[in-house]
């Protein structure tokens, strides 16, 4: 192959056209590097698009979630106070059953004769014929000038129930008068100094 021989004036025309094509050249490669950058560009506009569009989906389920724990709040807490009010409720019938189940168990105590005379000798102090009983007191409230032998007695003949009087008996004081000297006396009379 021969290249033609190049003149002067197709020299510096052939050289133009190439020099000038050069630019085009770039301006191509960056129409192409501009073409190619619009769909990145748009590319990565999509993806944040996505981003975004997962963010407001998410921030969205967020928002549903606050809504529904707001929204079922009050009612957990009612649960959970009507479950502490069924738990007190199963102990106090627990506890009323144990309770029951003891008094049951002191009724059939109660039906064994040998416990009912414990009982009456434990609390009421009774003793079978034949038996002495003999009951500690105080030494200062036993009277020992009291020869009937029974402190029974002897509080009975204090008390004197036996006999009623046909007699009026006329006290010597007013009860009303000796309340309110008392109270006259409390609220004017002033302590005396405790001498050592």
């Amino acid at each position: 192959m021969k290249r033609p021989m190049p003149t002067v004036g197709k020299k510096s025309a052939r050289r133009a056209p190439v020099s000038a094509s050069r630019p085009a050249k770039a301006s191509k490669s960056s129409q192409r590097a501009t073409k190619a950058a619009k769909p990145a560009r748009s590319a990565a506009s999509a993806e944040w698009m996505r981003g975004m569009r997962l963010n407001t989906y998410t921030i969205t389920l967020l928002a549903m979630i606050v809504l529904g724990v707001l929204t079922l709040a009050p009612r957990v807490q009612e649960w959970f106070v009507l479950r502490q009010q069924v738990a007190q409720a199963q102990a106090d019938v627990a506890k009323a059953r144990a309770d029951a189940k003891n008094m049951a168990t002191e009724v059939k105590r109660w039906e064994d004769p040998v416990y009912i005379r414990s009982q009456a000798r434990d609390r009421l102090y009774y003793v079978m014929p034949g038996e002495v009983s003999y009951l500690v007191m105080d030494a200062s409230g036993v009277n020992t000038s009291d020869t009937s032998g029974t402190v029974g007695a002897m509080i009975a003949d204090k008390r004197n129930y036996g006999q009623i009087s046909k007699s009026i008996k006329e006290t010597r004081n007013n009860w009303v008068d000796s309340v309110m000297q008392t109270v006259i006396v409390a609220g004017i009379d002033e302590p005396k100094a405790a001498s050592n």
